[in-house]
């Protein structure tokens, strides 16, 4: 991580071992810059959806670092990633392209399976917070 306003802390032996590719806890400096975004979904930049669930998932982070490249911000920078599916997700091709946009060390994560998203072509949705 390349950061100097975020910090992802690894947390004591007395709390649970994250199930997944998050960070319990995230710090940020004070007088940071503090960015949410509105959720990302895996439209193409012609704003099609495809039908294939992991292709929402490529096009969902190639549209988050989109975002983020054009307010100069990098992966390092998000604190906070909220995750919506309405599909049981591949979670061998999801933390692939995760673990690709995030490194090593990943930010705080939720994720919840719900029964719908604002249209019936998405199938994931993803929002994140960030600072600078």
């Amino acid at each position: 991580m390349n950061n100097k306003v975020v910090s992802r802390i690894v947390a004591s032996n007395n709390t649970s071992k994250a199930v997944g590719n998050y960070t319990h806890i995230t710090k940020i400096d004070p007088n940071s810059t503090f960015y949410t975004f509105s959720g990302q979904i895996g439209a193409d930049l012609d704003g099609k959806l495809p039908e294939s669930f992991n292709s929402q998932v490529d096009n969902t982070f190639l549209n988050i670092a989109n975002l983020l490249k054009s307010i100069g911000l990098t992966p390092d920078n998000v604190i906070k990633v909220n995750i919506w599916s309405t599909e049981t997700i591949d979670w061998d091709y999801f933390d692939m392209v995760y673990n690709e946009f995030f490194g090593d060390i990943s930010p705080s994560m939720t994720i919840a399976y719900v029964s719908a998203l604002g249209l019936e072509e998405i199938k994931l949705e993803i929002e994140i917070w960030a600072a600078n």
